[in-house]
C-alpha cells in the first residue's frame, strides 16, 4: 500500500496525468491535470502532487474516523 503511495507520488511529479489518473481514475482532475500539464509540466507536476496529497490526506482523515 505504502509502495503504491509513493509509487503516485513519483508519477504525479514525472508524468503529472498518469499519477493523477492512478489516484482518481478518469475524473474533471484528470482532464484538469492535463489542461494545466499541457501549459506546463511545472504546473500539473504541482497541480499532481496537491491533489494526490490531498486525496491520501482525506484517506487518512476517513481511516481516523471508524
Amino acid at each position: 500500500m505504502k509502495d503504491m503511495k509513493i509509487a503516485r507520488i513519483i508519477l504525479g511529479v514525472l508524468l503529472p496525468p498518469v499519477g493523477v489518473f492512478l489516484t482518481f481514475g478518469f475524473s474533471t482532475t484528470l482532464i484538469i491535470n492535463v489542461l494545466l500539464t499541457l501549459l506546463g509540466w511545472l504546473p500539473g507536476s504541482i497541480h499532481a502532487l496537491w491533489a494526490i496529497l490531498k486525496h491520501e490526506e482525506q484517506l487518512k482523515n476517513r481511516e481516523l474516523e471508524i
